[in-house]
């Protein structure tokens, strides 16, 4: 029991030292983000207090990957018609990349794709403020590379991206207003119900 008691201190000191170690971040020559827990002389320290959380289906993120996609955050713009687009997608699951993919289907899809990157071609990869479009692997690689985000693979095996969505989400219309409610017209006794009007061509907007 007393060997119990003496190591106490020891353990909590351990964790209390674990607790107090910091990340830092340090951008090389070459423009690529690491992370580090080892101070150097251009390194920038991490507030490890506000790591991001990032998690599908209840997976999370390794935790340097986390910051990193907390950073710059990656989405695919895709569509059904493009053969690189496949390619695209392969890479990025290739190399582990978290990432939300936006459909490109309809006018309004278009025009959500040229007012992020001013001209609607296909496929489109955004880093942050980093814009790659038309795939081009070395060049999508880099640019990855340079965001910080690893070469191979760090997801866990039960990672998931969330399911493809429109890259122009479709608006719900508003629900029309109440209607007042409508008298009911009572008929002469002994006079016939009015007559339904004739059939044939109706003025634009109606319909029988």
């Amino acid at each position: 029991m007393t060997r119990n008691i003496s190591l106490l201190p020891i353990a909590l000191l351990a964790c209390a030292t674990l607790a107090q170690a910091e990340l830092y971040k340090s951008v090389g020559p070459d423009g690529r983000v690491t992370y580090s827990d080892t101070p150097t002389a251009k390194a920038q320290p991490v507030d490890t207090r506000k790591a991001p959380a990032a998690s599908v289906s209840g997976t999370a993120l390794p935790y340097e990957l986390a910051l990193v996609a907390k950073a710059h955050p990656v989405t695919l713009y895709t569509s059904d018609k493009c053969p690189p687009c496949f390619s695209a997608r392969n890479l990025l699951a290739r190399r582990g990349i978290p990432h939300v993919e936006k459909t490109v289907s309809s006018n309004e899809d278009i025009a959500a794709l040229a007012a992020v990157a001013g001209e609607a071609r296909l496929p489109l990869l955004t880093i942050g403020a980093v814009k790659e479009q038309g795939f081009e692997e070395g060049v999508w690689n880099r640019a990855l590379s340079a965001a910080g985000y690893p070469q191979t693979s760090q997801l866990p095996a039960s990672w998931r991206n969330p399911p493809p969505q429109a890259a122009a989400p479709a608006q719900a219309e508003p629900a029309p207003p109440p209607s007042a409610p409508v008298a009911q017209r009572r008929e002469p006794a002994g006079l016939p119900a009015e007559a339904p009007p004739p059939a044939g061509k109706a003025p634009p907007g109606f319909r029988f």
